[in-house]
């Protein structure tokens, strides 16, 4: 396979040295955290930064999953890679690829993917944190920035799988809150219509207990482009809150 370098970072990599699978594989740097591992594989995090540009670079080995892409196994980083590169496609707002590669070195199967830091931005988890500090119209806002989110990504039939607020980044503008998504490993196409929907918004309404019903049915008018208190967003409020209900039971 070839590899891939985003045509905006070449230049930048390429001016430290960086700019190939072998370099980036040798590059020295502190990992954010602990590596994962599974069966004898390892997938490990580093920050890199390049002239005020932040990265962060991701490597595995032997670290293998199995897809319909690929019955066999092949990294897992592989796979996000093409879900990042089919969000750009569909204009879905998600973290931004600079480099993806992957080889096979004496039986050993290695990958790297390397993504622009989100530098700037902050993760819902970290603005619920403190909601309670954060005035009335920034709470409207935000609910807005991601009702329009999950619109526009369950519009194209896209299933994010792990729409969670750690993984929706915001940055407030002029006019209110720009999001984006990261963690795109586990996303897949929306094949079962509101089923699938439900699936995936419910994770985030139950990792959000900060949020009102009020501004719950202001994301959600967003999303079905319907006033708060129609039947439709009722609807809504109604299933989400059976599904929560059942996953808590379990």
């Amino acid at each position: 396979m070839t590899d891939f370098l985003a045509a905006e970072d070449r230049a930048l990599l390429e001016r430290h040295g960086l700019g190939t699978f072998d370099a980036l594989w040798a590059k020295q740097l502190d990992a954010v955290d602990e590596p994962n591992t599974v069966g004898g594989g390892w997938s490990s995090v580093f920050r890199l930064e390049l002239e005020g540009q932040g990265y962060y670079l991701k490597r595995q080995s032997n670290y293998l999953t199995r897809t319909l892409h690929a019955p066999f196994g092949e990294p897992s980083f592989a796979r996000e890679f093409r879900n990042i590169s089919r969000y750009q496609k569909l204009g879905i707002p998600a973290l931004k690829a600079a480099f993806f590669g992957e080889r096979k070195v004496d039986g050993e199967v290695r990958a790297i993917l390397l993504t622009r830091a989100l530098d700037g931005w902050d993760d819902l988890d970290s603005l619920l944190q403190r909601w309670s500090d954060l005035s009335e119209a920034q709470h409207t806002a935000i609910m807005k920035s991601c009702g329009e989110l999950a619109r526009h990504l369950h519009g194209v039939r896209q299933l994010h799988g792990c729409f969670y607020p750690k993984h929706i980044f915001l940055q407030a503008t002029g006019t209110g809150y720009a999001a984006q998504l990261i963690d795109l490993e586990k996303t897949r196409p929306l094949l079962f219509g509101r089923r699938d929907r439900v699936k995936d918004l419910e994770p985030l309404l139950r990792r959000a207990p900060e949020w009102t019903e009020a501004q719950l049915r202001q994301l959600l008018a967003v999303y079905v482009d319907q006033p708060p208190d129609s039947s439709l967003v009722d609807s809504w409020v109604s299933r989400l809150a059976a599904r929560r209900s059942h996953k808590e039971a379990r």
